[in-house]
């Protein structure tokens, strides 16, 4: 399952999670998966699309990384998978 994880920096404050990403690399427990980020222009939020069976998985990495974001995750289905589904629909 694929889910939109929306970072907050704290305090705007970038450079602090970028550092620890350096110094720490994702900190992901085994089963949760990267796809990928984009960050706003003004470092306020990141957005990242992550993939696992087990939500739990997103709770546990959460946690590392909690003192410098808040976090909202949204559970997301590609368009090309709601087309398929909304297709004998129409």
């Amino acid at each position: 399952m694929q889910f939109m994880v929306i970072e907050r920096f704290r305090d705007r404050d970038a450079k602090a999670v970028y550092r620890r990403f350096r110094d720490s690399g994702r900190m992901m427990p085994e089963g949760l998966r990267y796809v990928g980020s984009w960050i706003e222009t003004n470092f306020d939020r990141c957005f990242q699309i992550m993939e696992c069976d087990d939500a739990r998985l997103l709770q546990q990495w959460i946690v590392n990384w909690s003192d410098l974001a808040d976090f909202e995750v949204v559970p997301v289905v590609s368009s090309d998978q709601t087309r398929e589904t909304i297709l004998p629909y129409l």
